[in-house]
């Protein structure tokens, strides 16, 4: 199969056919073999409804159902795992995607063999209270993960299919997931300019806490993907280098009250920072040892209760 399409929706029912047609046009006029996914994240609309009606139309077009809200992360980890193309391309049900990017999208892993092609809005039609703090995320996303990218955010992207199978998304994570691929070992990762169109139906889905949960979570997959498998190497080296400074001070202080005959101890202020240094550091390394036999004897992943599929062969 050439293309596994994975859409992540909400509360979509009045987008879903008209962006289920365009996609299917897109397919058949390049002549793809294909599958949609579309993964409903506990709307309460007929989403869901629509997406049963599209399937029984086509057995290219498959639904997986979650009993409830988990976000937009979850849905995708869920249709990763389902997908059968060599090459996997996401976008957003709201219709501000366009399919008539896919073709490309594809050309770029097959033939230029990208592992991962981001998509990035260049001209947007958002207000500034979004589009503001997304150059600011994007900036200091670029800063801190080393990738030139000038989009993390863009839910229009295209992978090959190892890719999405190596790869593990939760919370808010899909945000990071050119992050999080090239932690995994896939370091070419290219930027397409893509059509970003109104939002033609509905509201958006998410709020201004998108940001505060969002750089929480670039902080979290920076020090998981770097000190993840070994705790130790972090919190082992700065509770060492605490205790060290800590057990210095003790020694000068027990030096010049021996042979200095330096009185009234407690009542220098270096007397306590070197005592807090080596409770700090002792703790420290005890919370690295803790982590690191947590690491090594816990291979438990996320799981999500979902409450139907459609069309999936068992």
């Amino acid at each position: 199969m050439d293309i596994s399409v994975v859409i992540p929706l909400y509360n979509e029912e009045e987008s879903l056919k008209e962006l289920n047609d365009w996609i299917l046009r897109v397919m058949k006029s390049n002549h793809f073999s294909f599958e949609i996914i579309y993964v409903d994240d506990g709307s309460s609309d007929r989403s869901w409804e629509i997406i049963e009606e599209l399937s029984a139309e086509n057995e290219n077009i498959k639904g997986i159902r979650f009993l409830r809200n988990y976000g937009k992360s979850a849905a995708l980890n869920e249709g990763f795992k389902m997908t059968s193309g060599d090459v996997v391309i996401t976008m957003d049900a709201d219709m501000q995607d366009s399919p008539d990017e896919i073709p490309e999208l594809y050309r770029m892993i097959k033939e230029e063999g990208y592992d991962m092609v981001s998509g990035w809005k260049k001209k947007r039609y958002d207000p500034v209270t979004k589009t503001i703090p997304s150059k600011f995320f994007n900036f200091t996303t670029r800063v801190l993960s080393g990738i030139k990218l000038h989009d993390f955010n863009c839910g229009l992207k295209s992978y090959r299919s190892d890719v999405v199978k190596a790869i593990e998304v939760y919370g808010e994570m899909h945000r990071y997931i050119p992050v999080i691929a090239k932690w995994a070992g896939f370091r070419k990762i290219g930027e397409k300019v893509v059509q970003h169109r109104k939002r033609k139906y509905g509201v958006t889905k998410f709020g201004m806490d998108r940001f505060i949960k969002g750089y929480l979570d670039l902080l979290s997959i920076t020090f998981t993907s770097r000190f993840i498998q070994s705790p130790m190497h972090f919190f082992g080296a700065l509770g060492s280098l605490l205790f060290f400074i800590g057990f210095i001070i003790a020694g000068y202080l027990a030096y010049a009250k021996v042979f200095l005959e330096a009185y009234k101890m407690t009542d220098r202020p270096l007397f306590y920072f070197g005592l807090l240094a080596m409770v700090l550091g002792t703790q420290l390394f005890l919370a690295g040892f803790l982590g690191e036999m947590i690491s090594r004897s816990s291979n438990e992943m996320k799981k999500y209760h979902i409450k139907k599929y459609i069309n999936f062969k068992k």
